[in-house]
């Protein structure tokens, strides 16, 4: 979303009319489409768009919400299935990430960062997760290394990642079942480690709520936690660490 100042220079340019800043200026700080009021000044506070969560939500609500958001704002739409990408494949710059069912519309940032976010998951059965904050990561401008299929389970896969660990500017570590991954990742980095606890394991896991106890219970410091699932609040979360990094 352009900020006011630089609706003006726009303005005195001769780039945009008078009549078309009033109607950017009037959509500030959100705008009222009845069943969704969409926040156009959240980039302006966070630096981060505001997101579509698609599920619970109508195809044609979702069309709409993309409609208006389109001109002004890069677009995240997460829990998004292949319907939702056929309807919208036509627009520019629109792309799909088929492994954790999000769509982004907008260019993609390049980045010439020499920090890095890790993302590591604990198996395979959670690459959804981790694919989800890694993207969401890349897509904000941070520059990410995967490191996937390293529980503990067998702890002489990730001690061959130790220095990638290490140097990272924030670690996110996904992972189900005992959810022990980043307390042992944290052995590794004095960088802040975000966890992602996943619903994947067999019936005494509760859907991801043991492997979120267990983080939540780490006794290493400097660990913090995020929802189950919540894969794209722990890819924000790690781009506004890394972001501040010279």
């Amino acid at each position: 979303m352009m900020e006011v100042e630089e609706l003006l220079k726009k303005v005195k340019e001769g780039k945009i009319s008078i009549e078309e800043a009033k109607k950017m200026l009037k959509i500030l700080p959100f705008k009222d489409i009845g069943f969704a009021k969409i926040d156009f000044h959240r980039r302006i506070r966070r630096e981060i768009p505001e997101v579509i969560y698609a599920e619970g939500k109508t195809k044609e609500q979702i069309k709409k919400i993309v409609e208006e958001m389109l001109p002004v704002e890069k677009i995240f739409i997460t829990r998004a299935d292949d319907k939702i990408y056929r309807m919208l494949k036509g627009l520019k710059n629109c792309r799909y990430y088929r492994e954790c069912e999000m769509i982004v519309i907008g260019k993609k940032k390049k980045t010439r960062r020499k920090s890095y976010i890790v993302v590591a998951s604990a198996g395979t059965a959670d690459l959804k997760v981790a694919e989800e904050a890694s993207v969401t990561a890349e897509e904000l401008g941070s520059r990410v290394k995967r490191i996937y299929d390293v529980g503990v389970a067998g702890i002489h896969r990730i001690i061959n990642f130790a220095e990638d660990i290490e140097k990272a500017s924030v670690v996110v570590a996904v992972a189900g079942m005992d959810g022990i991954l980043p307390t042992m990742i944290s052995n590794f980095t004095s960088s802040p480690v975000i966890a992602v606890p996943t619903s994947i394991g067999y019936g005494t896991g509760t859907n991801g709520l043991s492997a979120l106890m267990s983080m939540l219970n780490s006794c290493s410091p400097g660990i913090v936690v995020v929802n189950i699932d919540n894969g794209f609040g722990a890819g924000v979360a790690a781009h506004l660490i890394d972001r501040r990094i010279k």
